[in-house]
Parts: structure tokens; sequence; C-alpha cells
């Protein structure tokens, strides 16, 4: 029998399709414990022989009753099957819609259990200054430090605060936060946080990404705060502009660095490994000179000085230990080096993400995508999903000079667009067509910019008279816009 596809065997069983029974028949389909086994396993594997999108579904993803498989995966009583339990054979698109409906309960919940206490108060007379929202009113000239202050208490109130929808209010500003809002906020977090100025991560302008600073002076409730970012951030359907390796979120779901993610996350020092593990000669000891120590500066420049293994300084690097010594050096400097920092960073995540079925639906670079979005920007995408309001449609001319102008945009400029646009320059999970952008008539010809409710990704196009106007209005509020208003 000709080989047949998973892809195939999927279509198969969701749509009956008979001329391909025979050829289902002479293969073995995978059962429950060998999806398991690929489930379990697959999130270590780096560089899988067969890559990861091989085996989504589009035929499943396309024709899955959600709401039905949802409910049978939170069951987790064993009664009804589900596709959710087997998601590496789901779309990320799809697995991303789980964990918005799975959020979506969540902050529900916290909120009718809020309501009902508070309902108890009021019936004994009592007032209560609690709210059903993750409620975080900020200064921009003290965001970290006001942010910081907030979520501390909120934890050392109830943890479980975290688990409520967030809703940021910045002081001074009369903007409402529909999700607009906290997507400026996380942005200026991320931008105060990462700053190479505030000492708490090393930024790599070979790799450009960013990596803990082992020698950092700020308290570790910074690092704890950064992960509830994070987390708070996924919780809530926020996309971050984070540059972190990929072993960052590997560790995250408990798997430890090793020497092939240092060619990532530090790729200097691992082409010096490379080239120390490729040595032909059966010199290495001479070679090389080195010992089972390595060498490192703080902040201030000081060199200091860790062995490897106990009395490293004194043990030479030979033909013979030199992959357990590159083995350790990747170890130390991925995992034992930074642990104090990253463990604050991953208890800050898990204060939000610890009941979620996040781990569960998603593989480490899947995760990465949800955090960070795509960088790739398909304009046609775009094009292609977008609504029109107000009496535009795709024919009208003011419409056709908007679309005309994207094109001709730069990189930059595209980017620029989306964050005006819906308050992120990042794509999300499942590409632009996922995105639902808005355009809708804001009045008729004039001198005024286009606006924006980045909440629910609509722009706000008057009907200019020409190409030429369009382009110079639409670039002047792209290239300027900042800050929240009522409009």
């Amino acid at each position: 029998a000709r080989p047949i596809s998973l892809q195939q065997i999927l279509s198969a069983m969701i749509h009956g399709v008979e001329p391909g029974a025979e050829e289902v028949a002479d293969h073995h389909v995978p059962g429950p414990r060998l999806l398991e086994v690929l489930h379990k396993d697959v999130r270590y594997c780096r560089k899988p022989v067969v890559p990861f999108n091989e085996f989504y579904s589009d035929a499943l993803s396309n024709a899955l009753d959600f709401a039905h498989d949802y409910m049978a995966f939170r069951a987790q009583d064993g009664l009804d099957f589900s596709f959710l339990s087997y998601p590496f054979i789901l779309a990320p698109s799809v697995k991303v819609q789980g964990l918005m409906v799975d959020n979506s309960l969540r902050m529900r919940q916290e909120r009718r259990q809020m309501l009902r206490i508070m309902h108890h108060m009021m019936e004994m007379g009592q007032n209560l200054h609690d709210s059903p929202f993750l409620r975080l009113r900020v200064r921009r000239d003290h965001l970290v430090m006001d942010s910081l202050a907030l979520l501390e208490a909120q934890c050392a109130d109830n943890p479980h605060n975290l688990k409520k929808q967030l809703y940021i209010e910045f002081e001074g500003e009369q903007g409402i936060d529909e999700g607009g809002v906290q997507k400026e906020f996380f942005q200026l977090m991320v931008e105060q946080l990462f700053n190479p100025d505030f000492g708490m991560f090393v930024w790599d302008d070979d790799t450009r990404l960013f990596w803990f600073n082992p020698t950092s002076f700020e308290q570790e409730s910074q690092f704890t705060l950064i992960g509830m970012l994070l987390g708070l951030a996924i919780y809530n359907n926020c996309i971050l502009n984070i540059h972190f390796p990929s072993v960052v979120y590997r560790k995250l779901m408990g798997v430890e660095g090793t020497f092939a993610d240092l060619k990532e996350s530090h790729a200097g020092i691992a082409h010096n490994l490379q080239q120390l593990l490729d040595h032909e000669g059966d010199d290495v000891e001479d070679a090389y000179a080195c010992s089972f120590s390595m060498s490192y500066t703080d902040i201030f420049g000081q060199v200091l000085t860790h062995d490897l293994k106990e009395n490293g300084g004194q043990l030479p690097v030979t033909n013979d230990n030199r992959e357990e010594y590159v083995n350790l050096y990747s170890d130390f400097m991925l995992n034992k080096m930074v642990h104090d920092q990253f463990e604050a960073f991953r208890k800050g995540f898990d204060l939000v993400t610890d009941d979620s079925p996040l781990t569960d639906l998603f593989l480490p670079d899947e995760l990465e995508l949800l955090v960070c979005g795509s960088k790739h920007l398909d304009i046609k995408e775009l094009e292609s999903g977008t609504h029109y309001d107000g009496g535009y449609s795709k024919t009208t001319p003011v419409v056709q000079y908007f679309w005309e102008t994207v094109y001709a945009f730069s990189e930059e400029q595209k980017r620029q667009l989306l964050a005006f646009c819906t308050g992120s320059d990042r794509v999300p999970v499942g590409g632009l067509e996922q995105l639902r952008f808005i355009i809708a008539k804001n009045g008729g010809d004039s001198d005024r910019l286009p606006t924006a409710h980045t909440c629910f990704n609509v722009l706000l196009l008057p009907e200019y008279n020409s190409k030429e106007r369009l382009a110079d209005r639409l670039i002047k509020a792209i290239t300027h816009a900042k800050g929240f208003g009522l409009m």
C-alpha cells in the first residue's frame, strides 16, 4: 500500500472519507499510548527529524467542535475523549483559543466569587474594599515602583487576585481600559525593566537577545515582577516585545538548559566550545591550556572565577574530558549561574499560571510564540482579514488609497501602523488574519489625523480626498502617537 500521512488519517477519521479507508486500514493508527509518549517527550527535542508543524492537522483544527472538546478536556474524568489532550496535532491558533477560553472562565469565576463575598459582607453591614478586577493605578514616571508595590500587596493579600482580569489606569489620564491601556502598560514596563541601565538583564549585540544578569544588584522581587508580567500578559491575551532566547521558555517548562541552547543564547561562547570539541589532534591540553574553571566579570568589571567541579582550577581539560567540560560550562552558564534570578522569575510566572493548562497545551517554541508573537508581518493577510464599517468597503477610494500606501511602507512603518492600531507591533499566533482588524469611517475629508481604538483593533479613518493627503496624515499619526485620552 502507498504511504499515508497523519493528515490523511485524521481527515478520514473526521470526514469519514471512503476512498482512503482501505489505505488507512493497512496502517496502524497511533493509539493513545503512542500519542501520550509523543506529547510527553516532544518538548525535549530541539531539532526533531520530523518538524512539529508536520503533525498539525488543518482538517482537525477546522472541523473541531471546540466547545464540546474543551468541556471534555476540562472534565479530566477520562469518560470523554478530547483532542486538546493530544495538543501536538492541533495548530497553535486552536490551542490559543482553548487557553483564552480557559482564562476567561477563570476570570469569570474570580469575579463571581468576589461578588458573592461582597454581597455577604453587605448583608452583615460591613464594607469590602476589594475589587472583582486586578486594578492597578500607576504613575507613568514611577511605573516600575508603583507596579511592584501594588502587585506585592495583591499577592500578600491573596495570590488568587492575580487571576482576576487586569485593569490598568494611568494616573491623570482619562483612558478607559478595554484592553488598549494595558497593552501600553506592558510595553512601557518591558522597555524600563529591560533597559540595560537597569542592570537586570544583559544585552548581546551579536544574538540581539537578553539574558539574566547574574551580578545584578536588583532584588529578587524585581525578577519576580517580570515573571508576573509574563504570566499576566498571557492571562490577559497581550503580546510582549521581549527578546529572550528559547531556552528561557524551556526552563519555564522544567527543562534545564544545555550546550545546544548555549548556541543561541551565547553564540560566541558556544562557538569557542564547539571548536574545542571539534579539535582533531590529541593535544587539547596543550593547545587550549584551560582547566575546569571559568571566569566572568561583574557589573564593575571585576573578574570572578568559578570552579566547574571540585578543585577544577587544578584539573586540565583534555581530549578525554573535554565533553564533560563543555557540558559543565553550559550548565553553569544557563542554570547555576543565574539560578536565583531565574527562580524568582519563575516564581512570578507560576503565581499567575500555576493552575493553567498552559504547559499541557504548548511546546516551548509555541509558548515563545504565544508570549512574543511572530515577527513575520504579512500585509496581504491583514488586508484579507480586514472588516469595514461606517459605510466603507474594500472598493471605497480612501480604503484603496490606504492599502496602496501601506504596501509601499517600509518594514518599520508597517510595524508602527500595527502598533498604532492594535497596541503591539507583533503578529498574534495564527497570523494577521486572526486579528479582526476594522477600518471605520470617521467623517469626511479634513486635516484631522487618523485615530485608533487599540482595545478593539479599529482604525478610525477620515475620508480623505487624495492618496497624498492620506499618506501624509497616516504617517504623522503612526509616528507620533503615544498616550491615552478620550476621543
